[in-house]
């Protein structure tokens, strides 16, 4: 289970300081780490959350991601090491600013203006560009005790595996906010390993406002904090999760994610019932991540979504 936020503390920005940066500074928490600015277009991450797959194994994926021509740059690791069984990586500090910068503090409009739209279909594409690797067939995503594609050739498998996996984890809780949970789960994955074979690409599974950088101009320069359900996979998962997690608690939550899924269905090719679904396979399978209890936010988010017009409707 992955603590949101990690927490900036003293403790690393005097061993950074100790390790020959100066002045370093706190800069973003999220939920695989902190990260920490130390000057001359270096940044630190602690990966504190990160599932314990490997510097070798980051460092491949990433140079896997660099190797396709895209719009944006992602993160490059320079070095790394391990700290007390934490990893820490050294990375080039990507440019740009936080699409939307006062995210989680400002709703945004009902109206989601199209120079949001724009970046947002501009990543998802420049995503959906990259070819997975074997490297991202291996990733772990947040959560769980294996690599997302261990015994599985289709991602739907995958997926459908890992709903059935996650439902076993705390399945109680989620079955006491969400009536008729077994059915939903079973539903679920069976539907799942129906949908047909799919090209699989390079998947961030968290773009939030935050992990997207734009200049000026409002054009995307960087994409960061891969991690969180970072893996190799259909791109129309990518959309699907994308249109629910943008704008998550806001008062117009729910009109937003109609909103992307309907944009994202018509402007990318992808299904719409395809979307749903994978959005309520991403409810199932991240609903724990931040409690055990069911007493966070992030939980009620997922309850409220497969309680919404019923998953067994949405899979059908």
């Amino acid at each position: 289970m992955a603590e949101y936020l990690q927490r900036h503390t003293d403790d690393w920005l005097a061993y950074f300081a100790a390790r020959g940066h100066p002045a370093p500074r706190s800069l973003a928490a999220g939920v695989e780490g902190a990260v920490y600015r130390l000057g001359e277009g270096l940044v630190a991450k602690v990966w504190s959350g990160r599932p314990p797959v490997g510097l070798d194994l980051i460092r491949q994926v990433y140079a896997d991601m660099a190797r396709h021509p895209l719009p944006f740059a992602t993160p490059r690791i320079l070095a790394g090491e391990e700290r007390d069984g934490v990893f820490v990586t050294y990375e080039r500090e990507l440019s740009g600013a936080p699409l939307r910068a006062d995210a989680g503090h400002t709703p945004p409009a009902r109206d989601l203006p199209a120079r949001e739209t724009e970046a947002l279909l501009t990543v998802l594409r420049g995503l959906a560009s990259v070819p997975a690797s074997p490297a991202m067939r291996r990733l772990t995503v947040q959560g769980d005790d294996r690599p997302l594609w261990d015994g599985h050739t289709r991602f739907p498998d995958a997926l459908a595996a890992l709903v059935e996996r996650a439902a076993r984890r705390h399945g109680e809780v989620l079955a006491a906010a969400v009536p008729g949970l077994a059915a939903t789960v079973e539903l679920i994955a069976r539907t799942l390993r129906a949908l047909p074979a799919t090209p699989v690409t390079a998947v961030h599974g968290d773009l939030v406002p935050p992990n997207i950088h734009v200049d000026d101009t409002g054009l995307p320069v960087a994409v960061l904090d891969f991690g969180f359900f970072t893996t190799a996979g259909d791109p129309a998962f990518e959309a699907a999760v994308t249109a629910a997690v943008w704008d998550m608690y806001g008062p117009d939550a729910e009109h937003h994610t109609a909103e992307l899924t309907s944009l994202f269905a018509a402007a990318l090719g992808h299904d719409q019932r395809t979307l749903a679904l994978y959005q309520a396979a991403y409810a199932l399978t991240t609903y724990d991540l931040f409690s055990t209890d069911g007493s966070d936010g992030h939980f009620q988010w997922c309850a409220a979504l497969l309680n919404r017009d019923t998953a067994v409707e949405r899979g059908a």
